[in-house]
């Protein structure tokens, strides 16, 4: 890189390969090594994957909102190890529902539901991944977990085969082929999702995303002018600009009480800390013997 970005590539995930694979890509395109991204995607899935770079690489673990959107494929009267069409096909039903029927299942599975994890994921027990025990042919057991869906919309494709569209805003953490199958096992038949596409991810869309292939035609500066500010990722945090003074103390890891900036955020609220140049920590409220004050948490700008 002709200098040293820290910001978000908005990258239209293609099927067949992994979010790893994408990072490895990116590592390359933009020659550094200091790449991370936001959320997996499957092989199987396309769509919006932010994708994290320079200081911004360590930003993840601070993401406020991780709502996502999806619009999935399903198809009834089946089941698969993975939860996907990619796998091992476990049952099959010749008894499907009515399209109405279906429409009045989906209505079941908006608001906060319980998911179990799928064993083809990356979630790790003991350090190693789901996946790789799956792989092993390793099943233990996981806990449900509690997540939201906030709005399904869906569309019949072909009734008599069972396929159906599903657009889903949900909270992080949700599993759309979990959903699929648990609204496959809700009606009694079975189900397994076929596509998916995030469209979605926080405040990023697919309209600002860019495909490999696409990156890969523009020159380095092409490349630098798609990245967008670190910033966007905290959008929903409020801002606090320092003076000079206490923007200094602040870069030196030292906490800004509120009574001296004339602030009065609550404990543990997040916060964007600026100067007079712009953004360049997030930090949070803590509470001390003498008061409240604003730490940084992480620096994206020296």
């Amino acid at each position: 890189m002709s200098k040293e970005l820290c910001g978000v590539i908005l990258v239209n995930k293609h099927k067949g390969v992994t979010s790893h694979d994408i990072v490895f890509k990116i590592r390359k395109l933009y020659n550094t090594k200091k790449v991370g991204h936001t959320g997996t995607l499957d092989p199987l899935a396309t769509g919006v994957l932010p994708v994290l770079i320079g200081r911004g690489a360590k930003a993840a673990e601070y993401l406020l909102s991780e709502n996502k959107a999806y619009k999935a494929e399903i198809k009834l009267g089946i089941t698969t190890d993975t939860e996907d069409i990619t796998g091992n096909i476990l049952t099959k039903s010749d008894t499907l529902p009515t399209k109405t029927e279906f429409f009045e299942a989906v209505k079941h599975f908006v608001g906060e539901i319980e998911q179990i994890p799928p064993m083809y994921s990356a979630l790790k027990v003991d350090g190693k991944k789901l996946v790789d025990l799956a792989r092993e042919g390793i099943t233990v057991e996981r806990q449900p977990r509690k997540i939201t869906v906030y709005s399904i919309n869906s569309e019949c494709i072909d009734e008599k085969q069972g396929v159906y569209t599903l657009e889903v805003e949900c909270s992080k953490g949700t599993y759309i082929r979990t959903l699929c199958a648990d609204i496959g096992a809700y009606l009694g038949c079975g189900a397994t999702m076929s596509e998916l596409l995030r469209t979605q991810s926080g405040s990023f869309t697919l309209n600002n995303a860019y495909t490999v292939a696409q990156i890969e035609e523009m020159t380095m500066e092409e490349r630098e002018s798609i990245v967008q500010p670190i910033e966007e990722l905290f959008l929903e945090a409020p801002s606090v600009t320092l003076p000079d003074f206490y923007a200094r103390l602040c870069r030196s890891g030292c906490e800004i009480y509120q009574k001296k900036i004339k602030t009065d955020y609550p404990v543990d609220e997040f916060i964007r800390i600026c100067d007079k140049n712009g953004f360049f920590a997030l930090g949070q409220v803590k509470s001390y013997p003498d008061g409240t004050a604003i730490k940084a948490l992480k620096l994206f700008k020296l």
